[in-house]
This record gives structure tokens, C-alpha cells and sequence, in this order.
């Protein structure tokens, strides 16, 4: 779950996992709308597969993220969990 949460922690992943609410990506797709280097968002979709935030499909030479709402769902529960316990006490 930390990995979860590491990932969740830069602003350009966060923005990724917005961009594929509405369906699947392409890695080009995706990187034309940052102003980063394509290694670095290489790097940011990497750490969000890792998290299981993404999953990612190979069509030849191209790669298609599509969001994993079942990870995020997972550490959404986890978060709430956390708030109800703290404001009980």
C-alpha cells in the first residue's frame, strides 16, 4: 500500500490517473499533455504500475494505460478507515 501512496504523491501522477477516469491512453497520448521529458513520464508510469494504480497493454510498438479503479478504490477504503478511527477516539 506505501507504493499506493508514494505514487499518489507526485502531481503529474495524479493528473495521469484524472486523464484515464475517462478510458484508456496511449503512453503518447498521455505524454504530449506534460511538459516533461518522455523518460520522465516513463518513469511516473512506471511507479503507477508498480502501485497498481495503472495497468498497462502492448499493441505492437504501443503501449495503452488504462486506470485500475480496484487499487484506488483499495486505498480510498483504507484512507477512510484511517479518518472514521482517528475521529472516534
Amino acid at each position: 500500500m506505501s507504493d499506493v501512496f508514494r505514487a499518489l504523491g507526485h502531481p503529474v501522477r495524479r493528473q495521469v490517473l484524472k486523464k484515464l477516469r475517462d478510458g484508456p491512453m496511449t503512453a503518447g497520448e498521455l505524454a504530449a499533455a506534460f511538459p516533461v521529458s518522455k523518460p520522465t513520464m516513463s518513469g511516473h508510469f512506471n511507479a503507477l504500475k508498480e502501485a497498481g494504480l495503472i495497468l498497462a497493454e502492448r499493441h505492437g510498438t504501443t503501449i495503452r494505460y488504462r486506470l485500475n479503479a480496484g487499487a484506488a478504490e483499495e486505498a480510498i477504503a483504507l484512507l477512510m478507515d484511517l479518518i472514521g478511527k482517528e475521529t472516534e477516539t
